[in-house]
């Protein structure tokens, strides 16, 4: 005659884990997949930028560094930020920064309401205004090089035909004397690639914009064309209001892409004719004197002004977009 036995205690605790502890168990395991890759795309590139920009590090010696023998020195940052021109090339970087983030902002609003309202045509201007956003910027940059050429490009061959003005280098002079109050000595070729910064990247806020308003009901405007409200007087008090949040996520972003910006006036000019930033500079230590350590010293200097610049923004300006 067989026993049948109760289960003991101890076999019950080896019980599987419940359903809860398995999605636990998942959720970790998911987690773990993205917590490496921030680790390897940019923990560890930051870390390792850090360690080269206290090293004096040359080009054909960074396969052979070793940093268990590591020595930190201050000398690069020393070189970077003690060398001529340096505050030159700041504010040239903060100027391409500040004009490179307003001009498309507001270019992109000024199409965004231009394309708000429906009239013929309506989708395929607003197709067409995605097209400097959306073209190679290695293609765009080479039709602008060749359009403001001064031997052959066509804004050259029609001011000398229609004005007779004298041929320029758009994008190799510095400056040039338009003998106006105050503008000796107009920057040409950085307003050049300030103007190129505006047309290729305002369909981005264009989009930003055009959302926006579509989502504004008509109730507002309806209601305050009857109090007798100025078509000014609508986009003061009720547009720019609501697009008060978008235009403060634009600011930021253009001005981070932007500040480290460097194939548009690398492919330009190569950084020439006062158009140097320091995202070029970079490039010009690195590869045009083999000089990592500055280069990664120079990079963590930029680095450390936009951290600056944003906590200033989103300490003193952000909040009052929010409020």
């Amino acid at each position: 005659m067989s026993v049948v036995t109760a289960p003991s205690r101890r076999d019950t605790g080896r019980a599987g884990p419940t359903m809860a502890q398995q999605e636990e168990r998942l959720a970790y395991a998911l987690l773990a997949i993205p917590i490496l890759i921030v680790l390897g795309l940019v923990i560890f590139p930051v870390i390792w930028n850090i360690l080269l920009s206290f090293q004096r590090v040359r080009l054909i010696e960074l396969q052979n560094i070793n940093f268990l023998a590591f020595r930190p020195t201050l000398a690069n940052y020393e070189r970077v930020i003690g060398s001529r021109g340096f505050l030159t090339l700041l504010r040239t970087t903060l100027i391409y920064a500040s004009v490179g983030t307003a001009l498309p902002i507001l270019l992109g609003l000024i199409a965004a309401l231009l394309a708000r309202d429906f009239f013929p045509g309506r989708n395929i201007w607003r197709g067409f205004m995605l097209f400097p956003y959306i073209a190679p910027v290695v293609a765009v940059a080479f039709v602008w090089r060749i359009m403001l050429n001064a031997q052959f490009g066509i804004i050259n061959e029609w001011s000398a035909d229609w004005f007779g003005a004298q041929r320029i280098s758009y994008l190799g002079q510095r400056s040039i004397d338009l003998g106006l109050p105050g503008l000796h000595t107009f920057p040409l070729a950085l307003s050049v690639v300030l103007l190129f910064q505006g047309w290729r990247y305002f369909p981005f806020s264009f989009l930003f914009f055009l959302a926006r308003l579509q989502a504004l009901p008509d109730d507002l405007y309806e209601a305050a064309e009857v109090d007798g409200a100025s078509l000014t007087q609508r986009f003061w008090y009720i547009t720019m209001p609501q697009l008060a949040g978008v235009m403060g996520t634009l600011i930021v972003l253009r001005f981070i892409w932007t500040f480290n910006k460097f194939d548009d006036i690398f492919l330009l000019t190569g950084g020439a004719a006062g158009t140097e930033v320091i995202p070029v500079k970079i490039y010009d230590w690195l590869f045009g004197r083999s000089d990592v350590g500055s280069a990664a010293a120079l990079s963590i200097v930029l680095a450390l002004i936009l951290a600056v610049l944003l906590f200033i923004y989103f300490r003193w300006f952000f909040v009052q977009v929010e409020e």
